[in-house]
């Protein structure tokens, strides 16, 4: 029994890494790629590097099975906070799950990375499971003007909630990734996908939409791996600009996105998946580097994301909270201005950006 339970999660966690199962659906094609900076003709890449040899990710694998904390088999939401179909002013921001974020300003509804599966696996019998149900289901949505797609890992590009999504719509949501994905999101039912390379933007109503660089990785399968670009996201709105992370590990991009678009009203910020630091250090932030990021960019306030719903590193399920509110105390900052909502919970801040150089 113990030895089937061991096979059976490094098997999952092998679908998880993307390295056995690649399906031609989930394949970017051949003629969205465009010429890129970032394009060597056979794949993408970072500026500092984060790349894993085979013999890195088997050795994480492989320690993963005596190193992972556990976690609890499910985790009750308390009541979410009721959705309002649109706001009139000021910046409302509800927490759904994972990376998934409704943020809503005055004319733009806007979902960050929608997850709304049982697991973020390429199968839907392994892989990671949530432990914690979305925040509000996909029927209680109200209209989504702008999704915003970060990467293309499961956990980030979910196929079955896209094309939920576009099935309860009235039209087609403006649905804006890094290149080489428009392919798949056009078979999701969006025909209109639109890809951009780091540095490309796009004008959605009054707010306009930046693909910005970030340091991670891509892939869905063992073909496919670092053949679409990953990225992140900064609007610049009437409300103030706003950052949407996605997943990164800690570079200098940070300071010069700030320098160049700061100060920010509103950043979303990964805290989860950073244990243990020699294999995530260049994909994940860990809590204490989010903090810095959130300097770096010259946040007024951050809301924490990519935590407490899947198990997809070594950290306890709380963990992220507690090296949080560390890294704020270290750091002197006050606890507030990095949110952390419970799933279904929604925040609100005043209109307007902030004044050059205050935080």
């Amino acid at each position: 029994m113990l030895y089937a339970r061991t096979f059976f999660r490094c098997l999952c966690s092998l679908l998880w890494a993307g390295l056995l199962l690649s399906s031609p659906s989930t394949m970017a094609d051949k003629e969205d790629w465009i010429v890129s900076a970032h394009w060597d003709g056979k794949r993408f890449h970072n500026r500092n590097g984060s790349d894993k040899h085979l013999g890195d990710i088997s050795r994480y694998l492989w320690t993963s099975l005596s190193n992972e904390a556990p976690w609890p088999k499910w985790v009750e939401n308390p009541p979410a906070d009721p959705i309002t179909d649109r706001v009139t002013s000021g910046i409302r921001a509800t927490y759904i799950n994972h990376a998934t974020v409704l943020i809503q300003i005055p004319g733009l509804n806007i979902l960050t990375d929608p997850v709304w599966s049982k697991r973020v696996s390429p199968v839907t019998f392994a892989g990671p499971k949530r432990v914690r149900a979305p925040g509000i289901t996909l029927d209680a949505l109200p209209e989504i003007d702008l999704i915003l797609i970060s990467h293309n890992h499961y956990d980030h590009l979910d196929s079955q909630s896209l094309r939920a999504i576009i099935g309860q719509q009235r039209r087609e949501p403006v649905i804006v990734t890094g290149l080489g994905n428009a392919g798949l999101l056009r078979k999701l039912g969006y025909p209109n996908a639109i890809e951009l390379d780091w540095g490309e933007s796009r004008q959605v109503g009054d707010s306009t939409v930046h693909f910005v660089e970030c340091q991670h990785r891509s892939g869905r399968g063992v073909l496919d791996q670092m053949k679409t670009l990953w990225g992140s996201f900064v609007l610049e709105t009437p409300q103030g600009n706003l950052y949407f992370a996605g997943d990164t590990g800690y570079s200098p991009h940070f300071r010069e996105q700030g320098e160049r678009w700061g100060p920010f009203a509103l950043t979303l910020l990964p805290i989860g998946a950073y244990q243990p630091r020699w294999f995530m250090k260049d994909i994940h932030l860990n809590p204490e580097e989010a903090v810095r990021a959130h300097q770096d960019l010259g946040s007024r306030q951050s809301l924490g994301i990519h935590f407490g719903v899947f198990q997809l590193t070594w950290e306890a399920i709380d963990d992220p909270l507690k090296d949080l509110a560390t890294a704020l105390t270290d750091q002197g900052l006050p606890a507030d201005t990095f949110w952390v909502l419970e799933p279904g919970a929604a925040a609100t801040l005043s209109g307007g950006p902030s004044p050059q150089g205050e935080y």
